[in-house]
């Protein structure tokens, strides 16, 4: 091979390194094992997760730190056992490479009736199962343009922040390919805008916060997914405006400034905070995704016209609708022609992480969620990234106020139990790639643990000295709230999670387990500065009642079970 010449396995990899990708998450496979061996040697390295499922879930966590991940798993078997959580960063709009090896060419001509097939000698049925979970797909047989095919996927994952599926057969990994492309970066600018139009919807926009004497700001999960955290940040230090977030946003937004006004979640939302959003004159909704859960079963009551959205392939501006325009550039034009003198700002709501009235005349010694997560919220320290399972801990969250560049990763939307544990490997070790002291903290139930826990495994074999908060209160709360409060299949085996690291054979010297079972013994713990500056691995066991839930949760599972009430009558 000579200078000007690279493998197709390696133009890959190196690609990947461009985006900032260094671990490759996955197991190996008898059709990947090729590729793999390259992996090393094109500045990447192994990762090695327990199952494809946890790999999935790791790559999802990885590209939320670092921008974009990549997850290589085996034809068939493999692949398939990862689809659920490629389904989740599809539906989240998270960019992961998903990189499949599939039998060579040769074979699947023949249509022969290899292992991990269905019998039938069709080889592409698991990548058209993908089709619908991916941006965009490439298969690299003989028919592709190899470079230009992976430069168009992956320049694709990243733009459009969603998932992309790559079939890369056994024998095209170490084809010869020209090199020379790799001597220019793929550009990852957004197309731009057409200009007229774009000043079109500016001055709209511009005519609308003048003539407010109420605007508030809204924002939401995309404003992080499409990269607009920097205009928003300028758009409100400029305008000072009263600002908030849904529970897909919360973290898209300094909650330390003045004009942080909390969580809206439509009819979930604390009484001061939704008669704050709902009755502004003008609000400025920024990367919208209005799930159930992330609307508070569909109760957000902002009427059309009095809402500017801003979205990554088009605007809304009351009743107009401009397709093809993007946020990013629009927020741009609009911050440098704002005249912020004629903005009138009003006062926001206070949010702090005081304990409620109730909590503090309380007797009771135990915890409770109305007192961990206000005590919580306390805690917490600037640069902390901070993963919530899908269940009581991503309601409880939404009751803290967060301390300057904390990061909140969670799964509203996609909702899959057990994805935080696989989410919290992934970013533990993107932020031990950027060498940053910042700790990854998780709260998981007990329930969701169990789906994923193998990957505590994986978390100790690379060093990763994560909090680790077990919330035991026996089975799936967040299901009993929705229905079947004392049913059995809400239930789960207990467990002895304090012994959960010795069996994953930790080094005893990096790391330690806790129990806490009351407000003092919580309260002692995390006043504790060995325990808090996490320099091992940490797992606490937190014992709650298996009835008691976040305020937030019991109003969803009343509007969920209430909206569901209306949809069944036929």
């Amino acid at each position: 091979m000579t200078a000007d010449e690279i493998t197709v396995g390696a133009y890959l990899f190196r690609r990947l390194y461009e985006f900032g990708v260094r671990a490759v998450h996955g197991v190996p496979g008898d059709f990947n094992l090729a590729l793999l061996d390259l992996v090393d040697e094109n500045g990447l390295y192994w990762v090695g997760n327990c199952n494809e499922l946890n790999a999935g879930y790791a790559a999802d966590g990885y590209a939320r730190v670092k921008g974009m991940a990549a997850l290589v798993t085996t034809f068939g078997v493999g692949e398939l056992s990862a689809l659920a959580a490629v389904a989740g960063s599809y539906s989240e709009y998270v960019p992961v490479v998903h990189i499949v090896g599939v039998p060579n060419t040769a074979s699947q001509k023949q249509h022969l009736l290899l292992h991990h097939t269905l019998g039938n000698g069709d080889f592409r049925v698991f990548s058209d199962m993908s089709k619908r979970v991916s941006l965009t797909h490439t298969i690299l047989d003989e028919r592709a343009n190899y470079a230009e095919e992976i430069d168009r996927v992956l320049r694709a994952c990243w733009v459009r922040a969603r998932p992309v599926y790559i079939a890369l057969p056994t024998n095209t990994v170490f084809k010869k390919i020209d090199a020379s492309r790799l001597k220019q970066k793929l550009p990852l600018e957004l197309e731009p805008n057409p200009k007229e139009i774009e000043e079109e919807v500016v001055q709209q926009i511009l005519e609308l916060m003048y003539q407010s004497k109420n605007t508030v700001i809204l924002a939401d999960a995309c404003s992080i997914r499409h990269r607009v955290l920097d205009e928003l940040h300028q758009l409100i230090e400029k305008t000072k405006l009263p600002t908030f977030v849904t529970p897909m946003g919360k973290s898209s937004v300094n909650e330390t400034i003045e004009s942080f006004g909390g969580v809206y979640v439509g009819d979930v939302s604390r009484p001061d905070v939704k008669e704050r959003v709902e009755g502004a004159k003008l609000i400025l909704f920024v990367g919208g995704l209005i799930s159930d859960f992330n609307s508070g079963g569909f109760t957000f009551h902002i009427a059309r016209n009095k809402t500017v959205e801003f979205h990554s392939d088009h605007m809304k501006v009351r009743y107009s609708e401009f397709p093809g325009i993007t946020m990013k550039y629009v927020m741009q034009r609009l911050i440098k022609k704002l005249d912020a003198s004629k903005v009138r700002v009003t006062p926001t709501t206070e949010i702090s992480n005081t304990l409620p009235a109730r909590e503090k005349e309380s007797i009771s010694l135990d915890i409770t969620h109305a007192w961990m997560w206000p005590i919580i919220g306390q805690w917490l320290r600037r640069g902390d990234v901070v993963i919530t399972e899908t269940g009581t801990a991503n309601f409880g969250i939404l009751e803290t106020r967060f301390p300057q560049d904390v990061q909140h990763i969670s799964q509203v939307l996609w909702g899959s139990i057990g994805y935080s544990v696989g989410a919290l490997q992934g970013a533990a070790l993107a932020i031990k790639e950027l060498g940053h002291r910042r700790r990854v903290i998780l709260f998981v139930g007990d329930g969701s643990l169990q789906l994923t826990v193998q990957e505590i495994s994986t978390m100790i074999r690379h060093g990763l000295t994560p909090i680790i908060f077990v919330i035991n209160n026996d089975g799936y709360t967040i299901e009993r709230k929705v229905h079947g409060e004392n049913a059995s299949y809400n239930d789960v085996q207990p467990w002895k999670y304090t012994k959960l690291l010795d069996v994953f054979n930790v080094d005893p010297t990096k790391s330690k387990t806790y129990q806490v079972r009351t407000k003092m013994e919580m309260s002692e713990l995390l006043g504790n500065e060995e325990f808090s500056s996490a320099n091992v691995i940490n797992l606490v066991e937190v014992f709650m009642d298996k009835h008691d839930a976040p305020r937030a949760l019991e109003v969803t599972a009343e509007a969920s079970a209430r909206l569901n009430a209306q949809l069944n009558v036929v």
